[in-house]
């Protein structure tokens, strides 16, 4: 029986996640598919509910779902839990687990590709969804030295921040208005946008949560939208004169572990890194 794999969030139209890991199951000859799986917030329960067939490997989960699917799920692994966000359903015997490769895939693409050391950097993390979960955590676990949370919904900056903080790690919260944004994004050495604020497809494509003026020329810029790849918020970066980082490789590294947590076999990376940049390049 051929096995499915998928990925579910809402809108859907952006991923490249198919592309990529197909080409994975296809080089290692897996029995099995990978799709996508555009769902509504209405019909999460109902999807979830599915991967505990017997043809279902897991799923990928972005967004808007990552925090939501929790309570659906018979059990969270331990960082998931610390994040408080899932990014991938593993389906063994009809019993799903929660796992979360976001942290770990991000923080490999900054250091590996941006060439980033984020010990002792003064950080901005727009955002305050699941992604924004996985980022702070990561970033706590590799020692910055201030981190922000930038929120459009100030309160739930302030919860993420008070969930986030261990002994002397205290993310500071603020709203995304340029007085506040002031106050803090001008002095980060890092910026992390996680919002969906120029995803193509998203409800807001052409914005950004910071404008260039208020841009340190020695910040990194890193987009976890992908798509498309020069975002409205990399620009912004550019602009200033700050270097850029696409969420492009966090989506591989993330993607390889959940592909083995899914298959138990190793993953491919060169070839889900080919397969990703064909497919990107058919987008242009």
């Amino acid at each position: 029986m051929t096995k499915r794999m998928g990925i579910i969030g809402y809108p859907l139209g952006h991923t490249l996640s198919p592309a990529f890991q197909g080409a994975a199951l296809r080089h290692l000859g897996i029995d099995a598919t990978f799709e996508s799986w555009p769902t509504a917030p209405e019909s999460l329960a109902e999807k979830v509910a599915s991967f505990r067939a017997g043809d279902v490997l897991g799923a990928c989960v972005t967004l808007p779902h990552k925090q939501a699917v929790i309570p659906m799920l018979d059990s969270v692994h331990d960082t998931a839990k610390s994040i408080g966000a899932v990014n991938w359903i593993v389906n063994k015997g009809g019993k799903l687990t929660g796992h979360n490769t976001d942290a770990p895939g991000f923080l490999r693409s900054i250091q590996e590709e941006a060439k980033f050391d984020p010990r002792g950097a003064n950080a901005v993390v727009f955002g305050a969804g699941g992604a924004a979960r996985a980022v702070i955590y990561a970033l706590r676990t590799a020692g910055v030295a201030r981190l922000t949370i930038a929120n459009r919904t100030l309160e739930k900056a302030q919860e993420l921040a008070s969930a986030m903080s261990e002994r002397r790690f205290k993310p500071l919260a603020i709203s995304l208005s340029r007085e506040d944004l002031t106050d803090a994004v001008p002095y980060a050495t890092l910026l992390v946008n996680t919002t969906s604020m120029g995803m193509a497809g998203g409800p807001a494509p052409d914005a950004s949560p910071v404008t260039a003026d208020l841009i340190s020329a020695d910040a990194l810029g890193y987009d976890a939208v992908y798509a498309p790849l020069e975002t409205p918020f990399l620009r912004e970066v550019e602009i200033a004169g700050g270097r850029t980082a696409s969420g492009i490789t966090m989506l591989i590294y993330q993607g390889a572990e959940g592909f083995e947590l899914c298959t138990g076999q190793k993953a491919p990376i060169k070839v889900m890194m080919n397969a990703l940049m064909k497919a990107r390049a058919g987008r242009k």
